[in-house]
């Protein structure tokens, strides 16, 4: 009997944070994106707990959020419909979402590690890191 040795290759990941407040230093995690340039990947998962954003900040409207991680999706997907960053490539939308941001709507920094399955990664990781 052989042993397989799976090869592992670098990747990127970042979480999606919810800031209602900023001044209250707050936030909770509603995403994550990961990118493997050598595995060909970029992936997103969202879930986005409303009701913890009504504790939090009664009264944000939890639409333009949704409008926004929706089109996070899309852009991750490279839907040509969701505008020019969609069209890039996948390091440029990685890098491109994951740029600092002052908006209700913030990256993590980047961390970054190995894998043999980026998709099974990115799952494992949101599981960990946002799954409420």
């Amino acid at each position: 009997m052989s042993d397989i040795v799976q090869r592992t290759e670098p990747f990127q990941y970042a979480m999606l944070r919810i800031v209602p407040r900023v001044e209250r230093g707050e936030c909770f995690n509603v995403g994550l994106v990961l990118f493997s340039r050598p595995l060909d990947f970029l992936g997103v998962r969202i879930d986005f707990d409303e009701t913890l954003l009504e504790r939090m900040s009664p009264g944000c409207d939890p639409a333009p959020i949704r409008a926004r991680l929706a089109g996070i999706e899309r852009i991750v997907a490279g839907d040509a419909t969701a505008g020019p960053i969609a069209r890039l490539s996948q390091s440029e939308r990685f890098h491109w979402l994951v740029a600092p941001a002052s908006t209700i709507l913030q990256p993590s920094p980047q961390h970054t590690g190995l894998t043999a399955d980026a998709g099974a990664t990115l799952d494992r990781l949101f599981g960990e890191l946002v799954r409420h």
